[in-house]
């Protein structure tokens, strides 16, 4: 018997040219983000930009939000890919753990796109909103999967669920519990209480630098950050239980 194959029907001319737009658009927007930062934002310049009406415009985009969650997806996404790829194609080196490896990458995006970085961890905009459960979150679960196996690999689910950290309320560990998973498998609480604090320290770090605060360091700021990283992984890792 033949085995059927099934292929994608391929564009018609009006897709093809909506998808085209589409990129044109949102390319415009990345721009303008970048030249006059995420406040700025609005479907007016981008269509002044593109050299089209607003009114045109709105029939890629219904609204402003609609723009928005885009940006805030392909930003998270290309951070993500940005992430990974160093992590995966930095040669293995004891020296050098690969959880160190992976904040520096972030680190190293956060500093070569600046404006990207305040559109997703800035000053909110406002009247925006991100969809429940939407891409956004979708694509921010890509980042926290890759940081969650930098960060714990090698160890068991006993292992993290003994891990030591401070008591945690009956709500709080429920809460935890029911966190809905990144694509693996539910972290245990106490496993999730260290994961949330390294990230609060980490993504500090690096939000004083892409904000000019840590200017005073000079050129030992990149020194600096993997100092504190190293120590971040060994503060983590000791706070597991051996086998």
């Amino acid at each position: 018997m033949l085995a059927v194959e099934h292929r994608t029907a391929p564009l018609t001319l009006r897709q093809r040219r909506r998808a085209v737009a589409t990129q044109e658009i949102v390319e415009a927007a990345e721009r303008h983000i970048a030249e006059h930062g995420p406040a700025a934002l609005s479907l007016r310049a981008v269509a002044r930009s593109l050299g089209m009406s607003v009114q045109a415009l709105y029939h890629y985009f219904p609204n402003r939000d609609a723009l928005v969650t885009v940006l805030i997806t392909r930003a998270y996404d290309d951070m993500a890919d940005a992430v990974r790829t160093a992590v995966d194609t930095v040669p293995d080196d004891p020296a050098v753990p690969r959880f160190v490896i992976a904040a520096e990458g972030y680190r190293s995006w956060a500093i070569a796109h600046p404006e990207l970085f305040r559109l997703l961890y800035g000053t909110p905009l406002r009247d925006y909103a991100a969809p429940s459960e939407g891409p956004t979150t979708r694509a921010m679960r890509r980042m926290s999967a890759v940081f969650r196996r930098a960060l714990f690999d090698g160890f068991t689910e006993a292992q993290l669920a003994a891990a030591d950290t401070r008591t945690l309320s009956p709500p709080l560990r429920a809460h935890l519990e029911a966190l809905p998973p990144d694509g693996a498998p539910a972290l245990p609480a106490p496993a999730m209480v260290l994961m949330l604090s390294g990230w609060g320290h980490l993504h500090g770090l690096v939000v004083l630098e892409v904000f000019g605060h840590t200017s005073f360091m000079g050129d030992h700021q990149a020194e600096i950050f993997r100092m504190a990283m190293r120590d971040l992984l060994t503060d983590v890792h000791r706070r597991i239980p051996a086998r």
